[in-house]
């Protein structure tokens, strides 16, 4: 590794600069802007770096960009993530413009940096890298980029099922990464499942005169009253059967949450709040946190909400929520059984319109790529990464991996304090130059670890004849 890290050092503001035109580039999915310049960008990206024109596969939705290069091994290590980002709204708390890459203090701010192009383009110069000093790849090596992931990667499930060979691997490094407040590492080793759903409500054809309230019925408080019956004061989501069928935790589970370290004073005072839900603390915090299913309510819109005052009845209202899942839990029934929740209590004119269902993924701890990856970071940092048994957060990962039989892990260029989804959205300059070592670390700690693989299978074998 050191020619390889030697030859990275060397090349650092080559890959700085890709990762600046990349996210110059405002590839927002949800409004379909610059999806297309995105894929062409990819194109002209694995042309320079691979001499190789990936493929532009096509789905019902955006592209997924599919590249296949061969290595010497006999091994295969998909690379997913995506190339679309969130909207950069609200514009005016940006201290830079979000589609004009800045670096301040060795910090680089831009629209989708964190989330997801830092990681995109670390791994490739990995490879690319790799590439160059050593002439060839030590294993076969996948990259699948899709455009939808910031709205619900609704045509990733099609696309694994039609494309079951390219998607075939012996372990998937996932999109996203991050390090703690300490600066300390995190792997991930799943995500949580998604309903997210819009529930609505219809009154007069109208918005009225606030006068004709004491006539009219209002759809806001429809919509109000319809959501205290989901979720009482104690955090209980109050949908019957929400909890019937998660998976009880196993001793592995609890053995891993032990050892998941979660910076509760750190993360109060960034956060600027006194205390958690319910005043949960340690073991109990930790298991809500990852184990835990939620119903969450995203955004209410109804109405005049502009300065001063309008005296106005609604017409409509709705109100954007989403649950997230564990594993065991079924999107399809949660769906079904919140509408009859809503039916039973007497709100059958609530409007329903789901929007994202995906279910939750986990790997195991002793599977192949997850030791690959914890050995690589503690040689990488001369720490153990703080393994997360399942992120909070969610993505498609069973669709493209679990569902098929390909463990996958997470760890990348992100922090604490990247700001995903919101203004100011940044990365470490630093942060992504050691990201790109330690991918290349990985690629062969990976190889070294199926080769072992390997080699027990065949003694297994030999012993049995």
């Amino acid at each position: 590794m050191k020619s390889v890290n030697e030859y990275i050092d060397q090349n650092r503001d080559y890959y700085i600069n890709w990762l600046k035109e990349i996210c110059e580039i405002p590839s927002v999915a949800a409004q379909n802007r610059g999806m297309t310049d995105s894929v062409d960008y990819l194109k002209g990206l694995f042309e320079e770096a691979f001499q190789q024109t990936p493929e532009v596969l096509k789905t019902s939705g955006y592209p997924v960009v599919f590249s296949h290069l061969k290595g010497t091994g006999e091994n295969t290590l998909s690379f997913y993530n995506h190339y679309d980002v969130q909207p950069e709204d609200p514009i005016e708390l940006w201290n830079t413009p979000p589609f004009e890459p800045t670096i301040i203090d060795g910090q680089m701010y831009a629209r989708g940096i964190a989330d997801n192009k830092g990681n995109l383009i670390a791994r490739l110069a990995a490879v690319h890298a790799i590439k160059n000093v050593i002439g060839e790849l030590p294993i076969d090596i996948k990259f699948i980029f899709e455009g939808e992931e910031e709205i619900g990667s609704v045509s990733l499930p099609e696309f694994a099922d039609e494309y079951k060979d390219k998607i075939r691997a012996d372990g998937c490094v996932w999109e996203f990464g991050y390090r703690d407040g300490d600066h300390r590492l995190q792997l991930s080793l799943g995500v949580k499942g998604m309903l997210y759903v819009e529930l609505f409500s219809k009154g007069a054809n109208t918005d009225l005169h606030s006068a004709q309230a004491s006539i009219v019925e209002s759809p806001v408080w429809r919509l109000v009253w319809a959501l205290n019956h989901l979720k009482d004061e104690n955090e209980k989501i109050l949908i019957p059967g929400f909890y019937d069928d998660i998976d009880p935790l196993t001793k592995e589970d609890e053995e891993m949450i032990k050892h998941y370290r979660l910076s509760e004073n750190f993360l109060l005072e960034h956060l600027n709040v006194t205390n958690f839900v319910n005043n949960l603390e340690d073991e109990e915090l930790k298991i809500k946190h990852i184990f835990e299913p939620t119903c969450n309510i995203c955004g209410i819109q109804s109405g005049y909400t502009g300065e001063g005052s309008k005296t106005v009845l609604p017409s409509e209202a709705f109100a954007k929520l989403d649950f997230r899942l564990v594993s065991g839990q079924d999107p399809d029934k949660i769906l079904l059984d919140l509408r009859k929740h809503l039916d039973d209590n007497g709100f059958s004119d609530i409007g329903i319109r789901s929007l994202t269902k995906e279910k939750a993924a986990r790997t195991s701890p002793t599977e192949r790529i997850t030791k690959a990856a914890i050995n690589t970071i503690k040689s990488s940092t001369n720490e153990m990464p703080n393994v997360v048994p399942s992120t909070p957060g969610t993505g498609p990962m069973f669709e493209l991996c679990q569902k098929h039989g390909i463990p996958a892990v997470s760890f990348g260029v992100g922090h604490f304090a990247s700001n995903n989804h919101a203004p100011n959205e940044n990365i470490f300059i630093e942060d992504f130059i050691e990201g790109i070592k330690m991918m290349a670390s990985f690629i062969f700690e990976f190889k070294n670890e199926m080769e072992q693989q390997g080699a027990g299978i065949r003694d297994e074998v030999k012993s049995q004849k």
